[in-house]
């Protein structure tokens, strides 16, 4: 057993200072060099999740990240995610200003340069004018990481791209001070820059790639932030003040505040501040937030509300039952977070791809430049084609690729009402082809409904209900409330019950209007002398063959009446299993319950009645065989549970589904988390994570491929180093943009 000291904690900060993938991967492998440390650095989110032992100062960490050359701060629970909105919108104003600036500048420089009609005497000079602000104040942040990174002998894009304009700018200093430039006319040639001689000129290409770069950095930075809007928004969706009522006094308090116990008052149209219990009033709750679906719940004294959701007519009296980082919302909102941190296997590989790219293709490009130096001859020729390479390569797309793919598709989910755990996860979901169901409080609700009352000869139904549910309202076994609950909406009030006794696995016994009566199992009135009449004994078969549960009740010394009781199947789960078996997924069913029982709840969702697909009479152990019995015959499993007893199962299958409406034990054994438990959300869950995955391949391929593609064209002397920047800011934005595509994604019943 581990001690209290090994035990991990889980620590996030907010980072900032990182412009690429690289950046992340570098910061990632400082704080790994901590010995105890397992840290998951997000260049999407801005965020490093450490996880660590006891006994590692916050501090440590911290200063781990600022030796790299970056900053961190430690990130509260419940801290958006990123800057704040006033803080993104002040860098995002002064980028948008230093780009505009440095576009307005470069125009004049890229005319003068590209269209020998525009030309005249000096104008090199004139390009020298206007290009030098733009590649220094414009080009400030690749040159100020780069000397930064460099202090701490490291690299990253920034150190590409500086080291690229400065080439330009340098070798167009040379050539205008002590070649041929300011004596000529001379313009760059075309497309591929390939012409010969002192006399060339590069000032476009420094401005022009950085203005490029700029914008890239602008459309990035805007569509980053729209990745993330999704968990950003569930964030702002919690309560920040509450009512508290103490002593029949009302105060407002801040909802961090609330502790297990207050009481707080929540009117018509406010938030519920936190999760509780009402204990006085009824009202309709917009769940919402929480679900996903757009129909309001009823809640009355003594159900359940969470915390966020909306309270839309009634006053209610909530004592609080949970606080802080325990409720539901805030479980949500942590495995949202949780979720995003994840790393594929393929983006591992990205990052550390990122990590020695930067080197690589520094020795890339003076290989091409002598290269080309050896077999040409040609000065001007070499130089650009280095310096393309130089451009072209930055592996911005590498990072972006899985984080905001992973932003975008769980933050979709958690609007929803699904909560995916983790990247892996959406990696198993790709090879699910059988889903298995518990069907207690999953496939049906869970909660006994009275279907039929049969009686004996000269007895009226109404007559029977009215005694039987009086009797059974003073029990609190779900079959007798089952029971009692229908004579209450039909009646209304029911008779007081005298000398009321409960009769462990039997039944209960009391006197009604005078009358004793018992109601339970048959064998009750076995042990009593009470003989049965044929058409109950009938009526107790039929129950039982259609999995239905029934008990008989007596007075006056006969058997008068059957009750029959059932938990009957979800409105929603008959539809749920027939667009999973349209997406070529096979169901199971696996309950506790008798095989009949399970039997006729299969028939009525649309599970095949057969021994392979309903598995009756299983035990919480049996689950788990039954999952590993599936996976050795070759299927991949998913399992959907609610209950604790079926905690195992989940963690033995596959992907493990929990229904939100059952126990905490089973949430924290699934991969995912059906919020609201309707079963519906289970094939929208698959489809997301699904997509989500495809989009991840999408763009680490289009990464890997982009650069694949990129790097020996610039090498060839085919790619001028200004379109080489464009191209260099478009993968980046190609990345985020396709990422957001799964804002839209089809999902099978909305």
């Amino acid at each position: 057993m581990s001690t209290l000291e090994e035990l991990p904690l889980t620590i996030e900060f907010a980072v900032s200072g990182m412009t690429c993938g690289a950046c992340a991967a570098r910061i990632q492998d400082q704080l790994n060099k901590i010995d105890g440390v397992d840290a998951s650095v997000n260049y999407a989110t801005e965020t490093a999740t450490v996880r660590t032992r006891f006994g590692i100062q916050t501090n440590e960490l911290i200063q781990a990240v600022e030796e790299a050359g970056y900053r961190a701060a430690l990130r509260e629970a419940d801290a958006p995610v990123g800057a704040t909105e006033e803080e993104f919108a002040e860098s995002l104003m002064a980028l948008r200003n230093r780009l505009v600036t440095c576009a307005v500048l470069t125009a004049p420089v890229f005319f003068f340069s590209m269209f020998e009609s525009m030309q005249f005497q000096n104008w090199q000079w004139w390009a020298l004018v206007f290009s030098a602000p733009v590649v220094t104040w414009g080009a400030w942040p690749f040159h100020r990481a780069a000397v930064m990174n460099l202090r701490h002998r490291a690299t990253t894009m920034d150190t590409l791209i500086s080291i690229g304009v400065v080439a330009a700018v340098a070798w167009s200093l040379w050539a205008l001070i002590w070649g041929d430039a300011a004596s000529s006319y001379g313009s760059m040639a075309g497309m591929s820059g390939m012409s010969h001689g002192s006399y060339h000129v590069y000032f476009e290409v420094a401005a022009t790639v950085t203005v490029f770069i700029l914008a890239g950095r602008y459309l990035e930075a805007r569509a980053k932030r729209s990745a993330g809007n999704a968990l950003r928004a569930l964030l702002a969706l919690g309560a920040h003040t509450a009512v508290v009522l103490e002593d029949g006094v009302e105060r407002k308090v801040d909802a961090k505040n609330l502790r297990v116990n207050d009481v707080i008052v929540v009117r018509p149209g406010e938030k519920i501040a936190t999760d509780g219990v009402v204990i006085e009033g009824d009202s309709s709750i917009d769940m919402s937030m929480l679900t996903g679906e757009s129909v309001p719940v009823d809640v009355v004294v003594g159900d359940a509300v969470t915390g966020a959701t909306i309270n839309l007519t009634g006053r209610l009296k909530v004592r609080v039952s949970r606080v802080g980082a325990d409720t539901t919302f805030a479980h949500m909102a942590k495995l949202v977070r949780e979720a995003q941190a994840t790393k594929a296997p393929v983006q591992k590989l990205a990052d550390k791809v990122s990590s020695i790219f930067v080197p690589v293709v520094l020795l890339i490009s003076l290989v091409t430049l002598i290269a080309w130096f050896v077999v040409d001859g040609d000065a001007t020729k070499a130089f650009t084609a280095a310096v393309a390479v130089l451009i072209i390569a930055c592996p911005c797309a590498l990072g972006l690729a899985t984080p905001t793919a992973l932003m975008v598709g769980s933050g979709r989910g958690a609007q929803l009402g699904i909560v995916i755990k983790g990247v892996d996860v959406l990696q198993s979901t790709r090879r699910i082809d059988t889903v298995v169901f518990d069907k207690t409080g999953t496939v049906t609700t869970g909660v006994m409904q009275l279907r039929n009352v049969v009686c004996a000869e000269g007895i009226e139904r109404g007559d029977a209900l009215r005694i039987i549910g009086a009797l059974e309202l003073a029990s609190e076994h779900p079959i007798a409330r089952a029971i009692a609950i229908a004579a209450q909406k039909e009646f209304g009030t029911l008779p007081d019950v005298q000398e009321f006794v409960s009769l462990t696995g039997m039944g209960a016994r009391g006197v009604v209007d005078g009358v004793s009566v018992i109601v339970g199992h048959e064998r009750l009135l076995q042990k009593e002398l009470i003989l049965i009449p044929g058409p109950l004994r009938t009526a107790l078969a039929d129950a039982r063959a259609e999995g239905n549960t029934a008990v008989i009740a007596a007075w006056g010394g006969s058997a008068r009446a059957v009750c029959v009781v059932a938990d009957q199947p979800k409105s929603t789960s008959k539809e749920a299993i027939a667009t999973l078996r349209a997406m070529g997924l096979a169901p199971v069913l696996l309950t506790g319950d008798n095989q009949a029982t399970a039997m006729a709840i299969a028939l009525q969702v649309g599970i095949e009645a057969d021994d392979y697909h309903v598995r009756g009479g299983v035990l919480p152990d049996e689950k788990v065989a039954v999952i590993r019995e599936l996976q050795d015959r070759g299927y991949a499993v998913a399992m959907v549970g609610d209950g604790v007893n079926d905690a195992a199962a989940l963690a033995q299958a596959d992907v493990g589904i929990a229904m939100g409406t059952g126990t905490d034990v089973a949430m924290q054994a699934s991969d995912l988390t059906i919020v609201s438990g309707d079963l519906r959300l289970v094939a929208d869950a698959i489809a997301l994570s699904r997509a989500t995955l495809r989009t991840i391949g999408a763009n680490v391929f289009w990464a890997f491929a982009y650069n694949a593609a990129a790097i020996p064209l610039a090498a060839s002397g085919k790619l001028n180093p200004m379109w080489a920047g464009l191209a260099m800011a478009c993968s980046s934005v190609f990345v985020v943009l396709n990422s957001l595509r799964l804002r839209r994604v089809k999902l099978r019943h909305r």
